[in-house]
């Protein structure tokens, strides 16, 4: 007998042991334990990156909704300036009206206070000239000087 035999006789005796303990299981449900636990970890990380992903998505939806929220207050405060803008405008030009109205009827009454004096100053020169004239007796030669007298303090 050879050493081969003995190493080889030796080597099945120590299977023999091993399965007499039943060693082939408990390395069998050590590796079946340890691939369910990858197994599990799998799952869990499968879960994990479903989650994360719906996450992603719902929070897309929101920043879209944000911006689209944005854009509508932006434009809303676009329209609100243009209408501000407008009716500024025509508060403006109402403003301009009604100041360009009282300028006017300040003119008009300025105009007629100073007709009304010039016709005072020519009623009081003309009972002047009238009362020399009826004075002095020279009513030809007093009227036609009274006359250009009126007529150059009208002009």
């Amino acid at each position: 007998m050879t050493a081969e035999f003995w190493v080889a006789a030796s080597f099945f005796i120590f299977l023999g042991i091993l399965a007499y303990f039943g060693v082939h299981r408990k390395i069998l449900a050590a590796l079946d334990s340890r691939g369910e636990k990858i197994a599990a970890q799998l799952n869990e990380a499968e879960r994990l990156r479903n989650e994360a992903a719906a996450l992603l998505k719902t929070y897309e939806a929101k920043r879209k909704a944000a911006d689209k929220e944005a854009a509508d207050i932006v434009a809303a405060a676009k329209e609100e300036a243009a209408r501000l803008e407008a009716e500024a405008k025509a508060k403006l030009e109402d403003f301009v009206k009604r100041r360009t109205a009282q300028a006017e009827m300040k003119i008009g009454q300025a105009e007629a206070q100073a007709t009304a004096e010039v016709r005072a100053a020519a009623v009081d020169l003309a009972t002047k000239a009238a009362a020399s004239i009826l004075g002095a007796g020279k009513a030809e030669d007093s009227f036609a000087a009274g006359l250009a007298e009126v007529k150059s303090k009208l002009n």
